[in-house]
């Protein structure tokens, strides 16, 4: 099947990714600002070109049909890449405009980033930075496809990525940490085995901190605390630690953010996250995605400077 051939337009796959997304070829009609009937007829268009039918009409919408998924999938990336490069022309022309998508992880940084966006707003106000949150493995397709512009967070392994590029930022210790009047502190000689009578936060089972932690206590002889929650949200782990007598292994710049989380006195030197930067291997980033980025090593060299370690 040749798409090449001056039959499939722009507006085909505008179209088929509107319908998608607002679930009827009458709401897809309305976000484009265009009747109904015309909808219809590039619809059908559309699916004679492809020669398989896109999405199945019925009275409550339209939802795609195997077929239509894929077109989509690879539309949405085409229509990405095309507002990749409207948005270089521009910044190429005045660098004070575009927008630049940042996708965070669920154990990302929630010091850094701040700091990095900040410090861009200050010097390009016109620049737009959208954050989205999401586990790795949910971002990596997004990112490829360039509707994200880099992954920051904890580093993940890529070695069955070769499409990807890692740029490591610091390396950051893990503490464990608790309410300034939790019972545990009044122990003379605390140990892990010692925090076993109390509950504890852990992350979830399929994060890499998650495995380190099973490490050391696996390396203790103790087992894990069975009395435990298990989070993937950096605010609730926070919150629950500051009002309860639950304990939780958290980053160090998340730690000692303000005084209502302090850390206990019990190392766990093996345990340190790795944080840096996935990006495309083979696609330029657009100038508000390089900017984002310098700023975000900017700021990690300011961070690490302060606990007294360069970054990698």
């Amino acid at each position: 099947m040749d798409l090449l051939n001056g039959r499939l337009k722009l507006r085909h796959l505008v179209l088929a990714v509107a319908i998608e997304e607002h679930g009827s070829v009458l709401r897809a009609a309305e976000h484009l600002r265009l009747a109904q009937p015309a909808v219809t007829r590039s619809l059908r268009e559309l699916e004679d070109i492809l020669g398989v039918e896109l999405f199945l009409r019925g009275p409550r919408g339209a939802a795609a049909t195997l077929f239509g998924a894929a077109f989509i999938e690879h539309a949405r990336s085409v229509l990405a890449e095309l507002r990749r490069a409207g948005e270089r022309i521009t910044g190429l022309a005045d660098g004070e405009v575009g927008t630049v998508t940042v996708g965070t992880l669920i154990a990302g940084s929630n010091v850094l980033l701040p700091r990095a966006i900040a410090a861009l707003k200050a010097t390009r106000p016109g620049i737009t930075v959208v954050v989205q949150e999401a586990p790795f493995d949910t971002q990596v397709p997004r990112l490829l496809d360039g509707e994200i512009d880099l992954i920051l967070g904890r580093l993940n392994p890529i070695d069955d990525q070769p499409a990807l590029r890692q740029l490591t930022l610091y390396r950051e210790p893990v503490q464990l940490v608790a309410r300034p009047g939790h019972p545990a502190r009044s122990r003379p000689h605390l140990t892990l085995a010692d925090l076993l009578q109390h509950p504890w936060v852990l992350p979830l089972r399929q994060t890499a901190l998650r495995q380190e932690l099973e490490e050391v206590f696996r390396d203790a002889g103790l087992p894990l605390p069975a009395n435990r929650v298990e989070c993937s949200s950096a605010l609730t782990v926070r919150t629950l630690v500051r009002d309860t007598d639950m304990i939780a292994a958290l980053p160090e710049l998340v730690a000692r953010t303000n005084g209502e989380v302090l850390p206990l006195p019990i190392p766990l030197e093996p345990v340190r996250r790795t944080v840096g930067v996935t990006l495309p291997d083979r696609r330029p980033l657009t100038p508000s995605a390089r900017l984002m980025l310098d700023h975000l090593e900017e700021q990690a060299a300011v961070l690490t400077g302060s606990q007294g370690e360069a970054p990698e």
